[in-house]
């Protein structure tokens, strides 16, 4: 035989399409073409699979050979395809038996040795061909990934070698599904338990609101001096959120096997915890990139994004965040090519109130101007804090014995999650959705308000000169504070308590 078909896969953001190499040998000068939209690192694979069939023994075949990697107009990168371009030059040499890659999608990089090395986005490709008829053959290092999608039939090896030996048997003897080997229920792990909310002193507002942000999964800005805890309360939300389902797990983890960090099996069903520094840019928030990778916001997809000293951004950085905080997803286009990135995130912000820090403070006096201040504040533009729920400022508490002071006294995480995730499964029984995700319609559906909470509506959006979007999120904050107090109507008192947390934004 002089031609063979191996079932491959490439990917587009976090979605797996499929790519089939044809392998064709013909007569002619000895050498190697590989056609298909391949980038530098996928036509320098010839090399490494010359060297990695000749290394165990087997016969690389002394004329021309050409390599399409179809559909031709999708481009291809990375060293995933070294494997299956080995496979099919071994099938159609007639070292490997014809239909021993039946049903196989194969992936993996090779060494020049024969070593297989693992390749990134492994868990979306295991996760895109869940529960089908075709099989995953990656490398042995990336089989505990493959396996968190516990749907998917995967197959392993170490080497070519191996491979080799495991296909030329398997009409014979059929290969080891690591499914049985490795057999994984789906457990949520809590986030960090070093960090607890039984660490917080005081800040019963915080707290409050803290609570009123996970139950909904609304967006928040906390405001005040140094020293009043806002990053330590920021670090303790992702502890108390409700823990995540095995398709929110698998959507997360898939975004971090395919960008630079990576997957990483001890955060596995953590909510993803993000805080990148005021100095990062656009495309380090949203991705990019001449291939485009996830970006911070993508890799908090399900879990929080927290940007310490808000207004140290540049404020068109902090713009692009206004469509994705809206949609949950960011699309990222360039001139070849086009991908998407979920990025359903929990903004938490924190910021002080002046360039010293200390405006509004009881106990130290502030040093600033009216003009500084004024700059400082509107750094942040309106429609970036229209789109915030919570806006909570924040005072220093007094000293409570120091850092020896006991806390035994104080609520922990495990005490207010389980009062959010009894919110939540309201929410989701109700709706299927969290309030903060609401739209305007179910809004109005699930929100309905007696006379004087109506009343108290139209006054705060006069007053205040609350737009219309202002006036959702108020209305949203509202139907968790009624989830978290089991109650079916949203009263006057849930609206006063939602309205002072939109009016403390202003300082």
């Amino acid at each position: 035989m002089s031609y063979a078909t191996v079932h491959s896969c490439t990917l587009s953001g976090v979605v797996a399409l499929p790519v089939t190499v044809e392998v064709h040998i013909s007569g002619g000068l000895p050498g190697m073409s590989i056609v298909g939209l391949p980038q530098s690192a996928v036509r320098e694979s010839k090399d490494r699979v010359k060297a990695a069939i000749q290394h165990i023994g087997l016969k690389f075949p002394l004329v021309k050979i050409i390599v399409n990697l179809a559909p031709a107009d999708l481009p291809k990168r990375g060293g995933r395809f070294d494997l299956p371009i080995a496979l099919g030059i071994l099938v159609a040499t007639g070292q490997l038996p014809e239909n021993s890659l039946d049903r196989l999608v194969v992936l993996g990089e090779l060494g020049l040795t024969g070593k297989l090395r693992s390749v990134t986005g492994v868990l979306p490709t295991a996760y895109a061909y869940a529960d089908s008829s075709v099989s995953l053959y990656i490398p042995q290092v990336n089989a505990e990934e493959a396996l968190r999608s516990s749907a998917t039939c995967v197959y392993a090896a170490r080497d070519l070698l191996q491979a080799v030996a495991q296909l030329r048997k398997r009409h014979k003897q059929p290969l080891d599904d690591l499914r049985v080997k490795t057999a994984k229920t789906f457990t949520h792990h809590a986030s960090d338990t070093n960090r607890n909310m039984s660490d917080v002193f005081g800040q019963y507002q915080a707290r409050r609101a803290l609570e009123i942000a996970a139950a909904g999964g609304h967006n928040m800005l906390m405001t005040g001096p140094p020293g009043t805890g806002k990053s330590m309360l920021a670090c303790r939300l992702p502890g108390i959120m409700p823990p995540l389902t095995e398709a929110e797990a698998m959507e997360s983890a898939s975004i971090a096997s395919i960008s630079h960090t990576g997957f990483k099996p001890d955060s596995w069903g953590q909510r993803p915890f993000r805080s990148p520094h005021h100095t990062a840019s656009g495309v380090a928030l949203v991705g990019g990139g001449a291939h485009p990778m996830p970006g911070e916001i993508s890799l908090a997809h399900h879990g929080v994004l927290f940007l310490d000293e808000l207004p140290e951004f540049s404020r068109s950085v902090l713009d692009v965040l206004r469509e994705p905080m809206e949609t949950g997803s960011i699309t990222l286009s360039r001139a070849a090519r086009q991908a998407e990135f979920p990025s359903r995130f929990q903004l938490v912000a924190a910021m002080n109130p002046c360039p010293c820090g200390y405006y509004g403070d009881a106990i130290t006096s502030c040093t600033c101007t009216p003009d500084q201040i004024q700059r400082y504040q509107s750094r942040l533009s309106g429609p970036f804090l229209d789109r915030i729920d919570l806006h909570l400022m924040m005072q220093r508490e007094h000293p409570i014995d120091g850092v020896f002071a006991d806390k035994a006294g104080n609520e922990s995480s495990e005490a207010v999650r389980l009062r959010v995730e009894a919110a939540r499964q309201c929410q989701l029984d109700r709706q299927q959705a969290s309030n903060a995700v609401l739209e305007s319609d179910a809004l109005r559906r699930h929100s309905k308000l007696d006379a004087a909470a109506r009343c108290l509506m139209q006054q705060a959006g006069e007053r205040l000169n609350l737009s219309l979007r202002a006036q959702h999120r108020m209305l949203r904050v509202a139907r968790t504070i009624a989830d978290l107090d089991t109650s079916e109507a949203i009263s006057k008192a849930h609206l006063m308590e939602s309205l002072s947390y939109r009016r403390a934004s202003s300082v």
